[in-house]
């Protein structure tokens, strides 16, 4: 789910990129449009993202948290700390998204 909705943001694929987030978040941004919106002004690094590393898939709050170290547009390392919810129909779907500023050097 991470990695898809992260090239959908590579290729501008609002859809793509909005199919990947989980029915709160939808309803949140409503459309396809709004939610690119705030994906590029409040998450540029990983809206732009390179060197896209995952770490572990961890169990958190009867979901999935997972950290993904990359590199932003600006060359600065990020970790975005992702969770994730499996949905009625089985299928892994992004429930949220908090971005830091890593300590670690980008290559």
């Amino acid at each position: 789910m991470i990695s898809a909705q992260i090239n959908a943001f590579r290729t501008d694929d609002a859809a793509a990129a909005f199919s990947y987030a989980a029915p709160g978040i939808r309803s949140m941004f409503g459309t396809e449009d709004r939610f690119m919106k705030m994906v590029r002004s409040g998450y540029p690094s990983v809206y732009r993202a390179s060197n896209v590393v995952f770490g572990k898939l961890e169990p958190y709050r009867g979901g999935f948290r997972q950290d993904v170290h990359l590199t932003g547009p600006k060359g600065r390392s990020w970790v975005a700390s992702y969770t994730l919810e499996r949905q009625p129909d089985g299928t892994m779907k992004i429930t949220g998204c908090v971005l830091r500023q890593s300590e670690e050097t980008s290559v």
